[in-house]
C-alpha cells in the first residue's frame, strides 16, 4: 500500500504472525474483565499499517471492529485545497474504529474522510462476521462490547457538539 491508497487497498493491512499478547489485550481492552478481553481478542486477528497507509476510506466498506494495539492513528476529511486534509481525530492504543460495521454490513466513512496510519500501527480487528457470532454465542460479552461502542460514541459526539458550539 502507498500514503496515498487506493480503494482496491485501503483496509488491508499486513497479517501478524503472532497474537498480542494477554497482557496487550487485557490493557486495550481494559473495559473488559481479563477472561472477557482474552476471548475477544481470539475473535480477531492482528494486521498491521506502516506509516502514511490508509485503513478505511470512502470508496470501501468498513467490515469491521478494531482496536489500536500500538501506533497512532488519523481521522481527516479532504479540504477543499486539492491533497489537502483537516485532522479531525487521532487514535493511540485504546482507540477504536469501524464501530459502524457492528450496525451495518456496508458502513462507511463520511465522503472525503480517511483513516490512516500516522505510525506503524498495530490494531485488532475484529471482523462482523465474527462480531454477529460473537452476538448469538457470548450475549453478556457482547452487551459489554457494545455498551463500550455506545459511550465511545457518544462522548464523540458531545466533543464534536462543544466544538460546534465554540465555532458558532
Amino acid at each position: 500500500m502507498t500514503s496515498t491508497g487506493s480503494a482496491e487497498k485501503a483496509g488491508a493491512g499486513l497479517p501478524v504472525g503472532r497474537p498480542p499478547g494477554a497482557e496487550e489485550a487485557t490493557k486495550v481492552l481494559a473495559f473488559l474483565e481479563p477472561a472477557e478481553a482474552l476471548r475477544l481478542k481470539a475473535l480477531g486477528e492482528v494486521r498491521e499499517w506502516k506509516a502514511g497507509e490508509v485503513i478505511l476510506d470512502d470508496q470501501r466498506p468498513a467490515p469491521f471492529l478494531a482496536f489500536v494495539l500500538a501506533g497512532r492513528l488519523a481521522v481527516k476529511k479532504l479540504s477543499s485545497f486539492p491533497g489537502r486534509y483537516i485532522l479531525l481525530a487521532e487514535f493511540e492504543p485504546g482507540g477504536m474504529i469501524g464501530e459502524g460495521a457492528v450496525v451495518e454490513a456496508s458502513r462507511q466513512p463520511a465522503a472525503g474522510t480517511v483513516v490512516a496510519a500516522v505510525d506503524d500501527s498495530r490494531l485488532l480487528v475484529l471482523p462482523r462476521e465474527r462480531l454477529q457470532q460473537l452476538l448469538s454465542d457470548e450475549p453478556e460479552l457482547a452487551q459489554k462490547l457494545l455498551l463500550r461502542i455506545i459511550q465511545v460514541v457518544r462522548r464523540r459526539l458531545q466533543g464534536a457538539g462543544e466544538r460546534l458550539a465554540w465555532i458558532l
